[in-house]
């Protein structure tokens, strides 16, 4: 049996994309910049806010002057309000209880800023529910490197062949893939299944349930 569950935020754990796109549009829409469509942001997030921004701006026509400026308002009204909008997908809560009643460890691992991915976590799911969150922090790469993952691992004990890697994204297969772990990609977040097959998942689902299910039965 599996003996950690190591999951993306989000797209994957928890709905943030309406999040998202508000508090982007908020931040490029005080600088003088347009609105980018919601939908759209499902192709710009997955690499960090730095990356995100960057590519905002670079959608938007702005300038390297209102990176900073968009990146810093963002990041600080996001996180500030990092509830709006959010939500976790139907069933993750469900599955967190089975997995933990399972005795089957849990994490996440986001690209998310770390302070808004920890008060998002503690806020939806709390300690009960989830063993360890990590977002993006000084000096630790992000994903797809699989720093932050070994980290994880080592903090709870488990070695790659005994967890499984979860996410929407081809960012999450990969990461997974570096950190030696058995990934699973999920279809009701960000990306497609073209996608995520793309780039080597071992299993792809839209049913939470497989994830218990290969969780204990692997």
């Amino acid at each position: 049996m599996v003996k950690a569950c190591i999951f993306d935020m989000d797209g994957t754990t928890v709905n943030t994309i309406n999040s998202i796109a508000h508090f982007a549009n908020k931040a490029l829409n005080k600088f003088g910049l347009p609105s980018i469509e919601t939908e759209r942001y499902k192709l710009l997030v997955g690499n960090g806010a730095v990356t995100l921004v960057k590519r905002m701006i670079a959608e938007t026509g702005g300038s390297a002057e209102q990176f900073e400026k968009v990146l810093n308002e963002y990041n600080t009204t996001y996180d500030n309000d990092f509830m709006y909008l959010t939500k976790p997908y139907e069933g993750i809560t469900g599955l967190l209880e089975s997995l933990k009643k399972s005795g089957i460890k849990t994490a996440i691992v986001s690209n998310k800023p770390d302070s808004t991915a920890k008060k998002v976590s503690d806020k939806l799911f709390g300690e009960k529910l989830i063993d360890i969150c990590f977002g993006a922090r000084e000096g630790v790469p992000l994903k797809p490197d699989p720093a932050a993952v070994f980290e994880v691992m080592e903090i709870l004990g488990v070695a790659p062949q005994e967890c499984l890697y979860i996410g929407d994204t081809a960012v999450d297969m990969t990461t997974g893939k570096n950190a030696g772990i058995f990934t699973i990609g999920v279809l009701w977040g960000f990306r497609d299944r073209k996608e995520i097959e793309s780039a080597g998942a071992d299993m792809v689902t839209d049913n939470v349930n497989d994830i218990l299910k290969t969780a204990i039965e692997k």
